[in-house]
């Protein structure tokens, strides 16, 4: 795993994005968030997402690692493996 601050931001953004797209600013995730943990994350919000935070993050996830993400946090780790191949 990248270190600690790298996967803070990086929810932090992420969070930023689910209260935009979901229209709840009283949502707050964490490492261990989970759609359960969200009314508002359905299927047709899990696609708006995914393309929020492609494009928040400038990066692509193949259908296979969206559908292995277990929670927000693999998500998280995801974008910063994206990222550090962009280099």
């Amino acid at each position: 795993m990248k270190n600690n601050e790298e996967l803070n931001y990086v929810i932090k953004k992420v969070n930023a994005i689910f209260n935009d797209v979901l229209e709840n600013d009283d949502i707050k995730i964490n490492y261990e968030t989970t759609v359960k943990d969200i009314d508002e994350w359905d299927s047709l919000s899990h696609i708006a997402l995914v393309v929020s935070i492609e494009k928040s993050f400038q990066i692509r996830f193949t259908a296979k690692e969206i559908q292995d993400f277990k929670n927000v946090g693999e998500m998280c780790e995801g974008i910063l493996l994206k990222l550090g191949n962009k280099k």
